[in-house]
């Protein structure tokens, strides 16, 4: 996937839209490395039941995770058609599986809807809003609420 980089407005950011199953998520372009085909990860012992293990990536190990069921949605049971992307969480990288990328997004901070109040607990701590975009509900995720740096911001 190419790339060009255009001139945001103040306010503006870019936001990277995938598909897991027929729901719509984004996020923040910025922690985006790269978009790749699927490659069938090694299974790690003790693992959480979210990731599905790693790959070899320019001699990185590198942790995949299955975003569907990190997001409490049914594991995805990886194809070809399958994407990962290479995401920087803090100081981490890490491989998020989801089923396509579909979009780059320019919005405004004005066009982000919070979170409904009706929402699973879940859902609040990982997601940071909504878009509705023609005719589409996108889910803002924050990817630093699915990775906390410690067991203590896990509880």
């Amino acid at each position: 996937m190419s790339y060009t980089v255009k001139n945001l407005n103040e306010g503006d950011r870019e936001l990277i839209a995938f598909r897991i199953g027929d729901q719509e998520f984004c996020v923040n372009i910025m922690s985006v490395r790269e978009i790749r085909g699927w490659t069938p990860a090694t299974a790690m012992p003790h693992s959480p039941t979210y990731m599905l293990g790693v790959i070899n990536l320019r001699g990185a190990v590198l942790p995949i995770i299955d975003l569907a069921a990190r997001l409490g949605m049914k594991p995805a049971d990886p194809t070809a058609r399958h994407v990962i992307i290479v995401a920087q969480v803090r100081r981490k990288v890490v491989g998020l599986l989801v089923d396509a990328v579909s979009d780059i997004l320019t919005v405004t901070d004005e066009t982000i809807q919070p979170t409904p109040e009706i929402s699973s607990e879940l859902e609040r701590q990982f997601a940071r809003g909504v878009l509705a975009i023609e005719k589409r509900m996108i889910c803002l995720i924050e990817l630093e609420s699915l990775f906390p740096e410690t067991e203590s911001e896990a509880a």
